[in-house]
């Protein structure tokens, strides 16, 4: 490929040597291919399409794969279904300071100017975080999909300043141990009168709003029962959020299960119809809907109840759950969501974020193995 050969992705071509076909990181021979995808360029291709419904998620998603398929091809000479570890440290090296800077920086114009440039200048530390959590969901998409063998960004050793600072890491989270408590306690709440009833079922399907949906308590307050909505025999919660912004959520089993429960207990039909104007959690009168300040009351009285539950076998988590608040379930559940592997891309969208590097602040996997593998640092041999 020419030196001078820098353009975007629409507008490349590749020669057949690095194109991918028989790039090194390929996936053997006999595995099951999820894509049709010959070379490199048709599979960031495929994988862009996964987004097709969110133009500005591809946008990004397209910058970022085409920095790294140019710098690839340019650079390192390599096929980008080829690169490994060493090339993966190199890349982050490149974000810091892309050099020469002649040909990889320049002004803002179309992507389709003889002038156009992957990029503007070095990258931020946050955004060069973005910039490879998007790349490893790339080739984790393309790991899955059977077109490449591994993924060599999964082996990088992230640097501390440019993963996170740890001042904008989300700890107000709970573990899954103490979420778990928390989850017993809901089920010990009094349920000999009516109303002792009326509040177990309606703390029930609270807990389950905040952590399967992961929605702000303002959301919670503010919406009604139509705001689920089936749509090709799938449930989905619509949501109108933070500035007005509006967006969708899956809606899973244990949700819907939750949602029938409760509705139940109010005496109304398992399902929501689409113009039901039902508050989506009642006062225990049934004459309206919760407000903000009664949720952040059952949500500190239940973490207070579990709290003193734990007291006197772990203090520690004791004290740790006494601090929780109503926020702190939104985190738990974004936190969860990423301890379960659910993508980035996803999780982004399920916590409808504006920005990946936010949902970054929550993928707490590698402080774990980091942990883990400190226990091999030990005292005594």
């Amino acid at each position: 490929m020419s030196p001078t050969a820098l353009r975007s992705l629409e507008r490349l071509s590749i020669p057949a040597e690095l194109s991918g076909h028989e790039g090194g990181n390929r996936a053997p021979p006999g595995t099951i291919r999820q894509l049709a995808a010959d070379n490199d360029l048709e599979a960031i291709v495929a994988w862009l399409g996964e987004f097709r419904d969110s133009p500005r998620t591809v946008r990004h998603y397209r910058k970022e794969a085409e920095r790294l398929l140019l710098w690839s091809l340019l650079e390192r000479g390599k096929a980008l279904s080829s690169l490994n570890r060493e090339d993966c440290m190199c890349y982050e090296d490149f974000l810091a300071n892309p050099q020469p800077c002649e040909r990889w920086c320049g002004p803002k114009v179309s992507r389709f100017s003889p002038d156009w440039r992957p990029f503007l200048g070095p990258l931020s530390p946050v955004s060069q975080r973005t910039a490879l959590l998007v790349i490893n969901s790339l080739f984790s998409y393309l790991v899955k999909a059977g077109y490449l063998a591994g993924n060599p960004l999964a082996l990088l050793r992230r640097r501390g300043p440019k993963a996170s600072p740890l001042s904008k890491r989300v700890e107000r989270f709970l573990e899954h141990d103490q979420w778990q408590a928390v989850l017993e306690t809901v089920e010990s709440l009094p349920k000999g009168s009516p109303r002792q009833r009326q509040h177990h079922e309606r703390t029930r399907f609270l807990v389950a709003l905040l952590y399967l949906l992961g929605p702000r308590v303002s959301e919670i307050a503010s919406h009604t029962m139509s705001s689920f909505q089936e749509i090709r025999g799938r449930w989905w919660w619509y949501v109108t959020g933070k500035g007005g912004k509006e967006a969708r959520v899956p809606v899973n089993q244990d949700m819907m299960q939750a949602l029938r429960s409760y509705r139940q207990s109010l005496g109304l039909a398992d399902l929501p119809t689409p113009h039901e104007t039902t508050p989506l959690v009642m006062s225990l009168k049934g004459t309206s809907g919760i407000t903000d300040n009664m949720i952040y009351r059952i949500i500190k009285a239940l973490v207070i109840e579990t709290a003193a539950r734990l007291d006197e076998a772990n203090p520690h988590q004791a004290e740790k759950l006494r601090q929780a608040s109503t926020h702190w379930f939104r985190h738990t559940s974004i936190t969860h969501q990423a301890d379960a592997g659910i993508g980035l891309n996803f999780l982004q969208r399920n916590a409808r974020h504006a920005k990946l590097d936010t949902t970054g602040l929550y993928l707490h996997a590698e402080e774990g193995q980091w942990h883990d593998i400190m226990e091999r640092h030990r005292l005594r041999k």
